[in-house]
C-alpha cells in the first residue's frame, strides 16, 4: 500500500491576501527590533571621505537580461539615484552594524522610486523601487574585501536569473532583500572606522570603501570548478568562490576559505551553453 504524503501549505502560502498578512507581520518585527537595537546600528555620515582606499568597484547599470524590458532598467537607473545618497558618506565605526534598509527606508513613488527589475519566487518581475539588488550587490563585493563581517546576507537561492552579459563578479556573491525582513548587514569588529562611498553616472553605479587605517589582510575572491551540467532535463550551473586571505606587508598567504557552493537551476535560454550531459544511472 502506497503511502501519499501532502505537503501542508505555509500560512504566506495559502492566498494572497495571507502572504500580505505575513509580509506585514516580518516587516513589524523587524521595525520594532531596529527600534530597540538603533544605538548600535550606523547612522552618521561624513562628505569628507576617509583617507585609505580598501576596495573600489563599478557595475553597470543597464544590462542585458534575457528579456526583461528596457524600461524597467531605466527606472532602476532612476531609483539607484535615488538611493545612494542615503549610504554616500556613512561611517561604519568599530562594534556598529550596518542595514540596508535602515539607512534606506521604504520604497515608495511619493518618494520618486519607479517601477523596476525585481525577483519574484523564481521569476524577474517588477515592483516599486526594483533595482534595490545591484546596490546591495556593489556594497557586499566591496565588504568582501574587508576586514569585516557579514552577518545577514539572502541569496536567490538555487536559481541561476541572468546569463553572464559583462559579468565582472563571480556567480554566487549576489545578494537577495526585501524591505525591511531580508536585510543585508554587516559588522564592524575591527579597531579602524570604514566608510562606504557610493554614487550613480549615466552608466554605472560605483562604490569606494574607505577607511582611517590601512588593513593589515588584503583579500582575493575567484571562482573555480565552474561548469554547467544537465540533470534530469534541467540545466545547472556548479562551481565554488573561494576568499583568499593576504598579508599585506609579506605577501603570505594566510587562509584560503571556501564561501559559497553553487548548483543553481538556470532560468535562462541554454542553446550557447557548453553543457556537461548527465551521466548514465547505471554507468
Amino acid at each position: 500500500m502506497e503511502m501519499t504524503i501532502i505537503k501542508r501549505k505555509l500560512f504566506c502560502e495559502i492566498s494572497p491576501l495571507t502572504y500580505a498578512i505575513s509580509e506585514k507581520k516580518c516587516i513589524f518585527l523587524r521595525s520594532v527590533k531596529n527600534l530597540l537595537t538603533a544605538r548600535h546600528l550606523a547612522s552618521t555620515r561624513q562628505e569628507e571621505p576617509l583617507e585609505y582606499l580598501i576596495y573600489r568597484h563599478n557595475s553597470l547599470i543597464r544590462r542585458r537580461l534575457g528579456n526583461v524590458n528596457m524600461a524597467l532598467q531605466e527606472n532602476k537607473a532612476v531609483n539607484l539615484s535615488l538611493a545612494a545618497p542615503k549610504i554616500n558618506g556613512i561611517l561604519i565605526r568599530p562594534h556598529e552594524t550596518f542595514s540596508f534598509w535602515y539607512l534606506v527606508g521604504k520604497l515608495t513613488e511619493k518618494k520618486g522610486f519607479k517601477e523596476g527589475l525585481t525577483i519574484f519566487a523564481d521569476h524577474p518581475s517588477s515592483g516599486v523601487g526594483g533595482g534595490m539588488c545591484q546596490m546591495t550587490n556593489l556594497i557586499h563585493w566591496m565588504i568582501l574585501h574587508s576586514d569585516m563581517d557579514i552577518t545577514e546576507h539572502h541569496h536567490h537561492d538555487g536559481l541561476d536569473l541572468f546569463p553572464d552579459f559583462q559579468r565582472k563578479i563571480p556567480f554566487g556573491t549576489g545578494t537577495s532583500i526585501m524591505y525591511n525582513y531580508l536585510d543585508y548587514r554587516f559588522t564592524n569588529n575591527t579597531d579602524r572606522t570604514y566608510q562606504l562611498i557610493v554614487h550613480t553616472t549615466d552608466e554605472y553605479l560605483c562604490g569606494e570603501l574607505r577607511a582611517d587605517r590601512r588593513q593589515r589582510y588584503k583579500y582575493h575572491i575567484s571562482a573555480e570548478n565552474v561548469f554547467f551540467s544537465r540533470e534530469n532535463g534541467t540545466v545547472y550551473r556548479n562551481g565554488e568562490v573561494y576568499r583568499d586571505k593576504v598579508d599585506c606587508k609579506t605577501g603570505n598567504h594566510i587562509e584560503k576559505k571556501l564561501i559559497r557552493r553553487n548548483h543553481a537551476r538556470v532560468m535562462y535560454d541554454t542553446s550557447d551553453l557548453d553543457i556537461r550531459e548527465e551521466a548514465p544511472v547505471n554507468a
